[in-house]
């Protein structure tokens, strides 16, 4: 069996991330431990700021620093759930990660809090390394680990770059690229989810393995609710047609784009996810309803019920360089898919509508309000079948364990 697995990464099962449904895949047989980080957003005077502190300050008191093993999840699902997603009432760890949360600065910025941080973080931290059976591979999917290497008793360490955090919004950009530099002499192997940050990390002196994120079939495609109704309570008081994004609403959407949507698309815009410092004139557009973050369980049952599913990105350098996972999840729905266009969503261009402008975006929901999926696109949409999270897990499980995964085998339980 491969070394033991640490990752740091955001909270298991605040949002389903891409990290997450890999390391779903890759629970069963190996020894997994989670480390909950934080970001360096600014702290900000608002609700979602003090509902995120008081969430981590619970966390905190609750495991004070130590291991707390949850039972297997899917990610944002809040039940639990087999290796396939399929929800379950008993599973117990090994289809569990053990969870850390270590006590951590909200920020990486100064000389002083870098180092403190590292003290908190190598305190609370290398019991557990130094309790497994063998020094793990640690995977990151921020660089704010970049003062550990060296300093926690490791095999490997290995990059999952999901995103350029250099460019956020509300991030501490200059940290994080900072940071990211640290890091990267220490790195065994790094992992970019598209080209463009494959680019990034290039520029940064390593060489990266692109892997693009994978999709559940079976998770999405639903049936049809029993005589025609059972429209799910997020679209009770809606005037149908529903427009549906879901994903956090944050500065990423385009104001122009939704705002050309309301005024000629029929019926509402719904946006549904949790709120990031969003752009505060999103609320005042007319036609436009903002609900908050559903069970990840629930996205398909209400896919199922919109008219048509959109992504209205602006394009700027953070959206550029990402991966959405919810490109393919819309894909696999079957529905209608309107989106920006942009490098991650050009390779799928034949299998929704892709569109540049404000008019061509609107123009695009009122044909496929009008005519539904053609067949064209549904027969593109077949090599969905070849993007599973399985593959994609076992494709990273080879960059994660380098030769200690063929020396085992070659092959993850996945």
């Amino acid at each position: 069996m491969p070394p033991p697995l640490v990752v740091f990464a955001d909270d298991w099962g605040r949002h389903p991330s891409s990290c997450q449904h890999l390391v779903r895949h890759l629970l069963p047989g190996r020894r997994v431990v989670w480390v909950n980080t934080i970001g360096t957003r600014p702290p900000r005077l608002d609700w979602g700021t003090a509902k995120r502190v008081a969430g981590k300050l619970g966390e905190w008191f609750e495991a004070s620093g130590g291991r707390k093993p949850v039972e297997g999840a899917l990610p944002g699902a809040g039940v639990p759930s087999d290796p396939g997603g399929v929800p379950s009432a008993g599973l117990r760890p090994p289809l569990a990660p053990e969870i850390i949360a270590p006590k951590m600065l909200p920020s990486f910025a100064s000389p002083l809090s870098r180092r403190l941080n590292r003290t908190l973080l190598v305190r609370a931290l290398r019991p557990i390394f130094e309790s497994l059976p063998e020094p793990p591979v640690v995977v990151t999917t921020l660089p704010l680990v970049a003062d550990l290497p060296g300093r926690l008793p490791a095999a490997r360490w290995v990059y999952y770059c999901v995103d350029n955090f250099s460019v956020w919004p509300g991030y501490d950009g200059a940290t994080m690229l900072r940071m990211e530099r640290d890091l990267v002499p220490h790195l065994s192997a790094a992992v970019a989810v598209s080209d463009t940050l494959v680019a990034h990390l290039k520029a940064l002196g390593v060489s990266a393995t692109l892997l693009t994120h994978g999709v559940d079939l079976d998770r999405w495609q639903i049936p049809p609710s029993p005589n025609g109704d059972g429209s799910p309570a997020e679209f009770a008081g809606l005037e149908p047609p529903v427009t549906l994004f879901w994903g956090v609403i944050d500065r990423r959407l385009d104001l122009a784009f939704v705002k050309h949507l309301s005024a000629k698309v029929p019926g509402t815009v719904l946006l549904v996810g949790p709120r990031e410092d969003p752009d505060p004139a999103l609320f005042a557009i007319p036609k436009v309803v903002v609900r908050p973050a559903v069970p990840f369980d629930r996205l398909p049952r209400l896919a199922a019920h919109a008219g048509v599913l959109v992504m209205p990105y602006a394009d700027a350098p953070v959206t550029r360089a990402m991966q959405p996972l919810k490109l393919k999840e819309y894909l696999a729905t079957g529905q209608p898919a309107v989106v920006r266009d942009l490098p991650s969503t050009r390779p799928w261009a034949d299998a929704c509508d892709v569109a540049a402008t404000p008019a061509a975006f609107t123009a695009a929901v009122l044909t496929r309000l009008a005519d539904g999926v053609p067949d064209a696109q549904r027969v593109a949409r077949q090599r969905l079948g070849s993007e599973g999270w399985a593959a994609k897990a076992a494709s990273f499980a080879e960059c994660v364990w380098g030769s200690d995964f063929a020396a085992h085998g070659g092959k993850p339980d996945v």
